[in-house]
């Protein structure tokens, strides 16, 4: 795909696994809040949407007091359990030597993203990093894309959108971007097919193949 030059993705649950930190954080905070009324089955729902939107639907009223108490947890236990997934290191850095243009669009607050990527050594491949912080409207809003794209000089029909939650699906196909969706999704790759993302990656190095990157570069 020699028109593509620019890749935008998300960080938890495609790049690294934060899955176990983020379903521990959920558990600890709602055991707290109602004790014993949530399983781990019952959080998968909660990953993807900002820590606000879930909250509130639970409890408007006490909203950034759950937001303190989640991140507490999950500040304290973020080195311990969050880990890289297969083949991600090597795919990105042969993307950075291949000249194409990299993002980090992610609905985390920035300090947990630099975190995440400094902690598995992503950090030094990703000059463009859109969280939470830098944004009125998270994705599905294409707004997170589109600065994204603007910081890099590039436009929507270049960029391939690569996630693992409906939010990175829809939020590529509101800002006109490709989409990739990632079978590893903790949601499962059927729950991600729904949403007919245009590629479904089995594991990252699969990218290198859907953008014709061999050994001899783009």
């Amino acid at each position: 795909m020699k028109n593509i030059n620019t890749l935008l993705f998300d960080l938890d649950g495609t790049l690294i696994n934060t899955n176990e930190l983020i379903v521990s954080s959920f558990l600890h905070t709602l055991n707290h809040y109602y004790p014993n009324q949530y399983v781990r089955e019952d959080v998968y729902p909660f990953l993807g949407p900002t820590l606000h939107e879930t909250f509130h639907k639970m409890n408007p009223e006490a909203v950034e007091e759950m937001i303190t108490h989640y991140r507490a947890f999950n500040h304290a236990k973020h080195d311990e359990l969050v880990t890289e997934f297969e083949g991600v290191f090597e795919t990105i850095r042969t993307l950075k030597e291949n000249n194409y243009k990299l993002a980090i669009v992610s609905t985390k607050i920035r300090e947990t993203v630099i975190r995440g990527l400094k902690l598995t050594n992503l950090d030094q491949f990703f000059d463009v990093i859109i969280s939470l912080d830098e944004v009125t409207n998270p994705k599905p809003d294409p707004e997170p894309l589109y600065k994204a794209l603007d910081l890099l000089d590039s436009r929507p029909e270049e960029a391939i959108m690569i996630g693992d939650n409906y939010h990175d699906i829809d939020g590529g196909k509101n800002a006109g971007t490709l989409t990739a969706g990632v079978a590893w999704s903790i949601k499962g790759k059927e729950f991600l097919e729904t949403f007919k993302p245009d590629f479904m990656l089995e594991t990252m190095p699969d990218l290198l193949d859907i953008l014709e990157i061999g050994k001899a570069g783009k």
